[in-house]
């Protein structure tokens, strides 16, 4: 039986943010037959949000149905990479949070003296941020410019302070650091068919009103236009290059509905736009006699430089009267510390302040194990909350060692016999050497905001550093060299002309923020030059 043939000028592989909106803005710039090749099927759809809120409230019930295949995961860390194998990806659920990273991120080597910088500058990415920010519809305000620049201002104002994150602010401000209304992908007011934000405080797992954005939102519109086609159920195996040329002949793959048909897919132009696990993984696997060690790994830097970062998390009581409920999911923020003097031990952080309900809920004994009824319970309760509680949370950059990698597993495979990737991260010896002083110093930082606001730190921990990292990117990293990366600072695989990779994959650095909106423009970047080369 012949492999069934899906032929386009642009194939793209994967659904995810990055992926669709590439796909959306090359639908935009050229005429050019598009493609979107997704493993997972649907999951739940807009329509199916609101009941899928309701039984995630009452059962715990996750609301996405469908989101995972269960022999096809990422192997070695604690938190998953395979519960986003769906039409949408991640961003389905995701929480919305989208700061850009800082101009100190692209240039370590040039500002601090650590690491190595970055091929592109903040400059070079303000743009597609921007565009960015207006296709997915960010709200936002801008900080000081000097911590938090920008060329253009955000498309939507900021989500408003609950009257709890505007005493925060006061608080923070007698600390001496500026904050502001965390950028989200988040509606302040109507726009784009969808709802404003009615504060349901369900952002993640789910948005059941459509005021948060999500990939569903581009991929329909994109795909009832005719100006791209999804093949959803295929999963791409391989992908295939001229033995001389190193030019993308085709892809490879099965359907991974009952019989898993063989798939070939044919295009003129081909990106990569899997996520940092399985854009990787893909390249690994595809191995022949002319690439032993796989596709754009003549550097042997596939999988290489896996990068992230860590966080310090602390709860203070304050003498504030605040009353957890509303909005809880947003936040103030700070960029104050993610751009600082040059000194001899490298730290960065960013800070991130929410209302707090730990340590004021009501509860059925007390301190002593005293069972607590009627009046006894009530007093309790207001008694202890007679003083409101913030969180306030540090990620601080983590740089990569090469060692921090994606292998493949050869001892677990999925149902076509592929090897499982394997995560392990691992930190640059200068992030080795910083962390004792890095933690500390954040603590200490912690206990100054705590002794500002009359209050006290009733719990603190770091997140553990076996398990992973949160936010992260790496395995195709960027560079002007061959040698030392895997693409272009376009997002062109070194050796293999038509053969982009898109978004996180490209990262060099993590900096210490959330990455979703770094790796949509970059991705966006990457399109832009893919559309200059169809």
């Amino acid at each position: 039986m012949s492999a069934r043939r899906i032929e386009a000028d642009i194939a793209i592989v994967g659904s995810g943010i990055t992926a669709v909106l590439m796909a959306a803005k090359l639908a935009d710039a050229t005429k050019k037959s598009i493609v979107v090749i997704e493993a997972g099927g649907e999951t739940t759809s807009f329509a199916d949000r609101m009941k899928a809120r309701q039984r995630f409230l009452d059962y715990n019930e996750s609301p996405w149905k469908r989101d995972h295949f269960d022999d096809q995961n990422a192997l070695g860390v604690a938190f998953g990479f395979s519960p986003d194998m769906h039409v949408g990806g991640l961003a389905m659920h995701w929480g919305g949070v989208t700061p850009r990273y800082s101009p100190d991120d692209f240039k370590l080597k040039s500002m601090h003296g650590v690491f190595e910088d970055w091929p592109i500058s903040y400059e070079e990415l303000d743009p597609f941020y921007q565009e960015a920010e207006e296709r997915m519809g960010i709200s936002g305000e801008q900080g000081p410019p000097d911590i938090d620049p920008r060329g253009k201002p955000f498309p939507l104002p900021a989500l408003p302070l609950s009257p709890n994150l505007q005493q925060l602010r006061e608080w923070t401000n007698k600390a001496g650091v500026a904050m502001w209304s965390q950028p989200s992908a988040k509606n302040s007011i109507a726009q784009g068919g969808r709802n404003v934000c009615q504060r349901c405080d369900t952002c993640y797992p789910v948005c059941p009103t459509g005021a948060k954005y999500s990939p569903d939102f581009t991929l329909d519109a994109l795909t009832k236009a005719n100006r791209v086609t999804l093949h959803a159920n295929v999963l791409v195996r391989r992908v295939h290059a001229d033995d001389k040329t190193g030019r993308i002949t085709h892809l490879t793959g099965n359907s991974m509905l009952v019989g898993g048909e063989e798939v070939e897919v044919h295009a003129s132009q081909f990106v990569l736009g899997g996520g940092f696990t399985w854009t990787s993984h893909l390249l690994l696997l595809s191995t022949s006699s002319a690439f032993p060690a796989g596709i754009a790994n003549r550097s042997g830097q596939v999988g290489a430089y896996l990068c992230g970062h860590r966080n310090i998390n602390a709860h203070i009581e304050l003498p504030l009267a605040l009353h957890p409920g509303m909005n809880g999911q947003h936040s103030l923020v700070s960029k104050q510390f993610m751009r600082v003097p040059r000194a001899a031990q490298y730290l960065r952080h960013d800070l991130r302040v929410w209302e707090s309900s730990v340590g004021r809920d009501a509860r059925w004994r007390d301190d002593k194990g005293n069972v607590l009824l009627g009046s006894a319970l009530l007093g309790d309760w207001k008694a202890r909350t007679a003083k409101g509680a913030a969180r306030i949370r540090a990620y601080y950059d983590v740089l990569p060692a090469r060692e921090s990698a994606l292998t493949l597993d050869a001892g677990t495979k999925n149902r076509f016999g592929d090897p499982m990737p394997r995560l392990a991260f691992k930190d640059h010896a200068i992030t080795q050497s910083l962390k004792g002083y890095t933690e500390e110093t954040i603590k200490a930082r912690f206990e100054q905001f705590a002794k500002a606001g009359d209050g006290r730190i009733i719990s603190l921990q770091a997140s553990a550093n076996d398990i992973g990292q949160e936010h992260p990117g790496g395995g195709c990293r960027m560079g002007d060299d061959p040698a030392t990366s895997v693409v272009d600072k376009w997002g062109r695989a070194h050796g293999h002309e038509n053969l982009w990779v898109g978004g996180a994959p490209t990262n060099v650095t993590a900096s210490c923020c959330n990455g979703t909106l770094t790796f949509v423009a970059l991705g966006l970047r990457t399109a832009d030059a893919v559309s200059r080369a169809t």
